[in-house]
């Protein structure tokens, strides 16, 4: 069997002859640590920072991995064009504040790789919106390569599942506004404001969406990027959530249908239940990457509430890559419980991170391949 039919085939059910071994990409400064301890040349690591490109692939066949589930193609379907990054501010630590592509003002500091510290962002009212927003969130054939899309049958490789991206109905709208602009928008200054982004951004990407899949192109699953979660739970009440964003879900899970996309991932980060139903009654079938943090395992709980109609892609906590073998064969026999389940997919919970310890990484991936279900 390929990889793409061991995948498609768990998700729905069907038999398969092994467990395939999926990932979800890495942390550009695990790439140089491994190129820096002599596990893969510093070519490699430079080739395999972007999601299914062929310099992963590369990475994946010296690994042992099967694929990559973040293996997806997308429209433009953020802000475009974005604004011009600038720095605005030389600050005497010798940090500064920039203003990036999503109009938001951050702290950033020499050397350090993390989330960004917001500082400002420039969305923040009705008049922000309308002359600075959205007009970059309005729909137009630039976005959608078109040659790309028709000849992607003949182009795309049948041996790995491939998803079509379609964007965020919150998470990046979250990025354009901050989490604490979300906030106010929301709770204290203009909700009616906060709908009118949310549909504007939306009702653009469905048109992406819709351009991408009338071409005939044919994908395995689609995919949506939704970081809106927290340790403790949404950033936002699941009321608000459900008000403002069931019915776009809807409607593009409805297209995806309509061109018989049956499988709709969702990556969102952090603890995710209270947004579960949401998601689940309108179309979305697929958890991802389903971290484990310090809250703990959260697919099982969700399969024993929701039943089959839930299925999961990650689970796997990638924290024992850092430890030893006996550390990896304990999480391996614990996604085993998961894995009796059906309709799962055991990956790392997030991008494989600096501290990693290449020979774990590739003992992990022989490991799982050596799973019959």
């Amino acid at each position: 069997m390929t990889t793409r039919e061991r995948c498609l085939n768990i998700l729905h059910y069907k038999d398969v002859d092994r467990m395939p071994a999926v990932h979800f990409g890495y942390w550009n400064e695990c790439l140089y640590e491994w190129a820096d301890q002599g596990h893969i040349s510093k070519e490699v690591a430079l080739a395999a920072r972007r999601d299914g490109s062929e310099g992963q692939r590369e990475l994946d066949k010296i690994i042992g991995w099967d694929c990559n589930w973040y293996n997806t193609v997308a429209t433009n379907h953020g802000l475009f064009p974005r604004f011009e990054p600038k720095v605005l501010e030389e600050l005497p630590d010798g940090s500064r504040r920039m203003l990036t592509g999503n109009g938001v003002i951050e702290k950033v500091k020499p050397g350090i790789v993390s989330i960004p510290s917001e500082d400002d962002y420039l969305l923040k009212d009705r008049e922000a919106f309308e002359t600075l927003f959205k007009p970059k969130m309005q729909f137009s054939p630039e976005r959608v390569n078109l040659e790309f899309f028709k000849n992607f049958n003949e182009t795309r490789d049948m041996e790995v599942p491939v998803g079509l991206h379609v964007g965020s109905v919150l998470g990046h709208i979250r990025d354009y506004v901050t989490v604490m602009g979300m906030s106010f928008l929301l709770y204290d200054e203009d909700e009616d404001l906060f709908a009118d982004i949310v549909d504007t951004y939306a009702d653009m990407q469905y048109q992406c969406a819709e351009a991408a899949l009338a071409t005939g192109a044919k994908f395995d699953f689609a995919h949506y990027w939704e970081d809106v979660c927290f340790k403790n739970g949404p950033l936002l009440s699941p009321e608000i959530f459900d008000e403002l964003c069931a019915k776009h879900y809807k409607k593009r899970n409805e297209l995806c249908h309509k061109y018989g996309i049956d499988i709709i991932s969702l990556d969102c980060d952090g603890v995710t239940e209270k947004l579960i139903p949401t998601w689940l009654e309108n179309g979305v079938n697929v958890l991802f990457p389903i971290e484990i943090g310090t809250w703990g395992d959260q697919f099982e709980p969700a399969r024993k509430k929701y039943g089959e109609k839930i299925l999961g892609v990650g689970a796997m906590d990638k924290i024992a890559f850092r430890k030893d073998k006996a550390a990896v064969d304990a999480e391996i026999e614990r996604l085993k419980r998961l894995i009796d389940m059906g309709g799962f997919i055991p990956c790392p919970d997030h991008r494989i991170m600096p501290g990693s310890k290449f020979e774990l990484v590739q003992y992990y991936a022989e490991e799982i391949k050596k799973i019959r279900i």
